[in-house]
């Protein structure tokens, strides 16, 4: 194995604890607001009670001094009854003491309710102050150890930050580029080979690659996910077994208003992708590196459909599946994802074996094989 690969090995193990504590660190002011928030609702709780207790003494007053009032309406009444002059008179004013005295007597009832209330309100009361003195004394526990765990966790990434600038130094610079941008959209910038197949994207490999990768005498790419490949024997089969199968591929519409293209060259650049769109009588250009998704030149838009505006990239070049809005294709800027590139690549696999499939059926019995429109336009 390069020494190269091994430094960007242990560099990932780096990476990977450096976000792991820096997750950490960061999930612990969120646990430690948690906490206080229980903490919240037991004082809720007995800020509640204690609120009861308050409410059932101001109504016992209350009703004291309404017993009071009747009372005195009572003995009021009583000293006129001895000086009326008439039969009606000395009624009326039995009636309304006897109406007092049973208002006297509802009072009082009300009362004795809230005494025997308050033996409740008084449990409560006391349960949640035990319950408040006891969550107070586990969060304040809870809290030491979050603030422990915090300091222990900056401690730790002050360290890997070292290991991992002193494992930079012996990456080569552009190797070192490579990794830590594809690190930065896909979490990992390296990945094992297993199988015929990267274990960062699960892309099967073409057997030159694979091979390329399993000598080790070259720091070698996914073309699909960009991501530095390695093998490690004692993962690898023993005996590697050729593919039978693949998934059967589905065949782009051939009047779909998107069309995607794969050209092997164009120009200068090498390998690329089209995307050809209609829209409004006209068509539109777009052409991206297969390997980084970057833009190439300007979006070109000509008058008609794709395929009258643009017969001259279309021959020759393999049809794909693919279809992204316009506010999709805008929004990518300069540089399409690389979710969008892993899609095309897969399908672009697929498509390759398909016509290697047909190629081989036609030499085996030329009559019985009829060309289709969708290998290639």
């Amino acid at each position: 194995m390069l020494p190269d690969i091994e430094n960007l090995l242990k560099l990932q193990v780096a990476d990977k604890e450096i976000r792991r504590l820096q997750e950490e660190i960061a999930e612990l002011p969120k646990r430690v607001a948690l906490i206080e928030q229980k903490l919240a609702g037991t004082k809720a709780q007995l800020e509640k009670a204690q609120a009861s207790v308050k409410a059932d003494e101001v109504a016992r007053r209350k009703h004291d001094s309404t017993i009071n009032d009747l009372r005195g309406k009572i003995s009021k009444y009583r000293d006129q009854s001895l000086d009326v002059k008439t039969n009606e008179q000395y009624k009326a004013l039995l009636g309304e003491i006897q109406f007092a005295e049973k208002e006297i007597a509802a009072t009082e009832d009300k009362i004795l309710e809230l005494m025997v209330n308050a033996d409740t309100r008084d449990k409560e009361v006391k349960a949640a102050q035990a319950e408040l003195k006891e969550e107070t004394a586990e969060i304040e526990k809870e809290k030491e150890q979050a603030r422990q765990r915090t300091t222990e966790d900056e401690k730790q990434l002050t360290e890997w930050r070292g290991k991992r600038d002193q494992l930079r130094t012996g990456v080569d610079e552009d190797l070192l580029r490579q990794y830590e941008r594809v690190s930065k959209f896909r979490g990992s910038g390296i990945a094992e080979v297993r199988d015929h197949k990267c274990m960062g994207c699960q892309v099967i490999l073409r057997p030159q690659t694979y091979n390329d990768v399993r000598n080790g005498g070259k720091i070698v790419y996914c073309d699909s996910c960009q991501r530095v490949m390695y093998t490690n024997p004692a993962e690898e089969l023993v005996e590697q077994k050729p593919i039978t199968h693949r998934a059967k591929r589905h065949h782009p519409k051939i009047d779909a208003a998107q069309a995607w293209y794969y050209r092997s060259e164009f120009g200068d650049t090498g390998e690329v992708y089209l995307c050809l769109t209609n829209n409004g009588g006209q068509a539109s250009r777009r052409i991206y590196e297969i390997h980084t998704g970057r833009l190439i030149g300007d979006i070109i838009i000509r008058e008609g459909n794709y395929r009258q505006a643009f017969p001259e990239d279309i021959t020759g070049a393999i049809r794909l599946n693919g279809e992204w809005s316009e506010e999709e294709l805008d929004a990518w800027g300069t540089e399409a994802p690389m979710v969008v590139l892993d899609s095309l690549y897969a399908d672009l696999e697929l498509a390759r074996h398909e016509m290697q499939a047909r190629t081989t059926a036609k030499h085996e019995s030329p009559a019985s094989v009829a060309p289709t429109e969708q290998a290639a336009s």
